[in-house]
């Protein structure tokens, strides 16, 4: 059997992906079965049924690819050429509240990084994709990044920690973008902050303490609309690196050099989370 061209796993991700958010809009302003992960780390019932559905399509259809879901789900493929990186329910805070900002996050990569991606926002219906040399899109439309061409005019969105002792620190990051960029938001999904970038509809988003599910399908997303993801720092992105900097490419090298003033914490060293 030949193998699926990228194009046609972005359709069988979007397949899943709106199979998973019917999950999610349907249990949205219910009672929730609520457990945290920790301090202020939450789960709910909706992302673990969210999960289930999606790990067990990904192995029916693609036995041979590792995956790794936020909830616990993992593959069993040794040696797999292509990884899924899971999020059935990116933005479980925003959800567990009656917020409606919210999404489920697919990514696919192979030994180059992210290939395919695919976001889905349920209570909007968007449906962001991206195939690596493909394009970006959004409902199936051409999607590209803004075209702001310096920080001062830009709009930044980030998110905090749920490590409180790290709060502080990141804040300061804040602080000092605040008087050198338009506005910031934070909305509470990692996800959908990069789509927003890819969509234009942001400027540009940083964040520190990141897990591989929030953010490898969406830098695919703004790659392919024609934006740029590094490290904080301005070295290559990695899915797995915990951290991430993702702009429409004319602010990127001024974003980058305030964001860097931040990047280190020298009282806390920071310890990856398994």
């Amino acid at each position: 059997m030949a193998e699926p061209t990228l194009q046609e796993y972005v359709r069988q991700a979007e397949a899943i992906a709106r199979e998973a958010g019917a999950i999610l809009r349907a249990r949205f302003g219910q009672p929730h079965d609520i457990r945290y992960k920790g301090i202020l780390d939450m789960v709910t019932e909706a992302d673990r049924e969210s999960e289930t559905l999606i790990a067990e399509r990904i192995r029916h259809a693609f036995p041979d690819h590792d995956l790794v879901g936020e909830e616990g789900s993992r593959g069993q493929a040794e040696g797999a050429h292509w990884r899924w990186y899971i999020d059935p329910l990116d933005g479980t805070t925003n959800f567990a509240h009656g917020l409606p900002n919210f999404a489920v996050s697919l990514g696919l990569e192979d030994g180059e990084g992210p290939a395919v991606g695919v976001v889905y926002d349920p209570m909007r219906d968007e449906l962001f994709a991206a195939a690596r040399g493909g394009g970006a899109t959004l409902n199936g439309r051409a999607i590209r990044v803004s075209q702001t061409p310096a920080l001062i005019g830009s709009l930044l969105s980030t998110g905090f920690s749920y490590e409180l002792e790290r709060r502080a620190w990141q804040a300061a990051t804040w602080f000092d973008l605040m008087q050198r960029v338009q506005s910031i938001r934070q909305m509470g999904a990692a996800a959908l902050h990069l789509c927003y970038v890819a969509a234009g509809r942001l400027d540009g988003y940083w964040e520190y303490d990141i897990s591989a599910w929030d953010v490898s399908a969406g830098a695919v997303i703004v790659t392919e609309a024609g934006g740029v993801v590094t490290r904080l720092a301005g070295d290559p992105f990695r899915s797995d690196g915990r951290q991430i900097l993702a702009s429409n490419g004319r602010i990127h090298e001024q974003f980058q050099a305030v964001v860097a003033r931040h990047a280190l914490e020298p009282e806390a060293p920071f310890v990856a989370k398994t």
